[in-house]
């Protein structure tokens, strides 16, 4: 795994999400509640981009079928999915924020 340089950790609100492509992969940054995580910005039910969605609290919440994932661990919560995302370690120096993937 390399280290990347995803973004500024003040580009990305509290409760809020920004989507970033490391090296072709699509990847979720989440700020829950000032904890910044990084999740596989790809529904495992369908497909869909999770970065439509909501965050609500340490919820993802898909938006075609309403499947919801933790983003602190990736694991799928509701159905229709049943099958966790991948997540990457995240680290913040400063105000920048880095993942490994």
């Amino acid at each position: 795994m390399a280290r990347h340089h995803v973004g500024k950790r003040s580009d990305i609100a509290p409760g809020t999400t920004r989507r970033v492509l490391v090296e072709g992969a699509e990847i979720l940054l989440c700020n829950a509640g000032g904890t910044i995580y990084a999740i596989e910005d790809v529904c495992t039910h369908d497909g869909g981009p999770l970065d439509q969605g909501t965050l609500e609290g340490e919820t993802v919440v898909c938006p075609r079928h309403g499947a919801t994932f933790d983003v602190r661990t990736g694991d799928a919560l509701t159905l229709p999915a049943v099958v966790p995302l991948m997540t990457f370690p995240v680290m913040v120096e400063g105000d920048d924020v880095y993942i490994e993937a």
